[in-house]
């Protein structure tokens, strides 16, 4: 067969593929994420994954005061944003403290579908908007 026979079969495997919503892997993986904190918002801001992923989020700084990230279900948001926990010290899946100029990582495994949320609850930060979301899609 000729290269661009190949080619052509090639492309129609990935079309029906894709058609059948093979695309993407069945597997879930693992992957790390780099989260930019410029004038107290993360970067990017909405996230995709799959059930099962294991995500290490880099959070990475840039602002002159301390933050925060937190990745979790509204209960755990609820509690954060009503709690006394100030530093995070990465001992809790999806929680750290990142201090002004610093850079740091967590690990989460996302487990069910649906939408996730991250913020950073330092006062006043849930407030002017410090969040994100995670689409976590099927199992």
């Amino acid at each position: 067969m000729t290269r661009a026979g190949l080619l052509g079969r090639a492309g129609l495997c990935a079309l029906l593929l894709a058609a059948a919503g093979c695309a993407r892997p069945a597997v879930a993986g693992q992957r790390t994420v780099v989260l930019d904190v410029r004038h107290s918002r993360f970067l990017p801001d909405h996230l995709t994954a799959r059930v099962g992923d294991t995500v290490t989020f880099v959070v990475r700084n840039t602002d002159p005061i301390d933050h925060e990230l937190i990745v979790g279900d509204e209960a755990v948001h609820r509690r954060h944003e009503h709690g006394r926990e100030r530093h995070h010290h990465g001992d809790v899946p999806g929680e750290v403290s990142v201090p002004a100029g610093a850079e740091r990582r967590t690990t989460f495994t996302f487990t069910h579908p649906g939408r996730v949320e991250f913020a950073c609850h330092l006062p006043g930060h849930w407030a002017y908007g410090m969040r994100g979301e995670v689409r976590v899609d099927g199992g």
